[in-house]
Order: structure tokens, then C-alpha cells, then sequence
């Protein structure tokens, strides 16, 4: 039995909620170490994190594919935020 609120469990009277951009999906990927340690390296030279580079060939696979929806926003920028024209932070 499900204890969460109708928002949670996506039922708003059969219509769909609304899409949440900061909300992320985790998934578990099994991967042969060689490749990972293949992908690590990778990542390593491009300055992105394993899951990071894992998205971007995802969504490069995707977009030449055709088939990235359109809704997909860009990845998230990681680390400090730009600074201000102002000078201030």
C-alpha cells in the first residue's frame, strides 16, 4: 500500500503532473570494469564525472538518433556559479 500524497504518485485526477526540471532520476547500471574504467578515464580527460559523461553520450546518442524529446533541458552546469557583472557574488 502506498503511503504518499496523490503529487508523489503522479494521480491528479488522470491528468499528468506537471514536469519537475530539478528533479533528477537515479538508475542502476551494471557495466564491465574494463568499460568503466574506460568511461573514468574518459571522463577524467573531459573534466566531467563518470555520471556526467554517461548523460552527455546519452544525449549525444539521442540527438542523432532524433529521438531527444524536446522537453529535455541542457545539462546542468556543476561547480561555481558565474560571477555577477557587478563584481559581486
Amino acid at each position: 500500500m502506498s503511503t504518499g500524497t496523490p503529487e508523489e504518485s503522479g494521480a491528479e485526477g488522470g491528468r499528468t503532473p506537471a514536469r519537475r526540471p530539478q528533479q533528477r532520476k537515479q538508475v542502476l547500471l551494471r557495466l564491465d570494469p574494463l568499460i568503466h574504467d574506460a568511461l573514468t578515464r574518459w571522463a577524467d580527460d573531459e573534466l566531467r564525472s563518470a555520471n556526467a559523461q554517461i548523460e552527455f553520450l546519452l544525449r549525444k546518442a539521442l540527438s542523432e538518433a532524433g529521438r531527444l524529446p524536446r522537453g529535455a533541458g541542457a545539462i546542468p552546469r556543476r561547480g561555481r556559479p558565474p560571477k555577477k557583472p557587478d563584481g559581486r557574488q
